[in-house]
C-alpha cells in the first residue's frame, strides 16, 4: 500500500485521516444538520468517544487493508481547522461518501472537495464506476452529484439517522467523467 496523498484545490487541503484528527471531528461532527442523512450505522446520540473509536476501529483499519480512502476537509486559509471529511470505499454500490460542518455548507466547498476526489477515484485508483447513495431528501448532497454529472440509476427505501427514507443511488462512468472534464 502506498501512503495517500493530501491533495489541494483552490480553496481547500484534503489531508489523510489521522488518529490525531479525532478530537477535531469531535467537535465539528455530532450535529444534527450533520448527521440526519447519514446511513443508520452512525450512532445517535454521538457518543464522546464516536470519532476516537471510529477512526481506530473503522477508517484507519480501512485504510490500512486498501479499502478505503479518507480525507479531513480543512480551508488553504486555515489548514490547522477540520471543518469535514469526504471518503472513497471499495464496495459495492457505495464508493464515496462526505459530511461537512453546517457554517461550511452551501459555500461550493464540497462539490470542489468531490472533484479532486473524484480524480482520484478514476485516474489513480484506476475505477470504473462511481456510485454514491443518499438519502432522497438530502437535496444539497442530491446537487452535488447533479453538477458532478452522476445521473439516478435507482431508488429503495433505506434507514437514516433521522429515520427511514428513499435511497437514491447516483452513478457516474470514468468516461462520463472524462468526457466532462474535457468539456469543462
Amino acid at each position: 500500500m502506498h501512503a495517500l496523498p493530501t491533495l489541494h484545490t483552490r480553496q481547500l487541503i484534503l489531508q489523510p485521516l489521522s488518529l490525531t484528527d479525532a478530537d477535531a471531528i469531535q467537535k465539528r461532527f455530532p450535529h444534527w444538520e450533520v448527521v440526519r442523512y447519514l446511513n443508520d450505522a452512525v450512532p445517535w446520540p454521538y457518543p464522546d468517544d464516536g470519532a476516537m473509536c471510529y477512526l481506530r476501529d473503522v477508517a484507519l483499519p480501512a485504510i490500512a487493508r486498501g479499502e478505503e480512502w479518507h480525507w479531513t476537509i480543512r480551508l488553504r486559509s486555515q489548514p490547522e481547522e477540520v471543518i469535514g471529511n469526504i471518503s472513497l470505499m471499495d464496495q459495492a454500490d457505495n464508493n464515496r461518501g462526505f459530511w461537512l460542518s453546517p457554517p461550511w455548507q452551501g459555500l461550493g466547498l464540497m462539490s470542489e472537495a468531490c472533484s479532486v476526489v473524484d480524480a482520484y477515484w478514476f485516474e489513480t485508483l484506476g475505477r470504473e464506476v462511481m456510485r454514491v447513495p443518499k438519502a432522497a431528501p438530502n437535496v444539497g448532497s442530491r446537487r452535488i452529484s447533479e453538477r458532478g454529472g452522476m445521473r439516478l440509476i435507482s431508488s429503495k427505501e433505506g434507514s437514516f439517522v433521522s429515520g427511514k427514507f428513499a435511497c437514491d443511488l447516483w452513478e457516474i462512468t470514468r468516461e462520463q467523467w472524462r468526457s466532462r472534464r474535457a468539456i469543462g
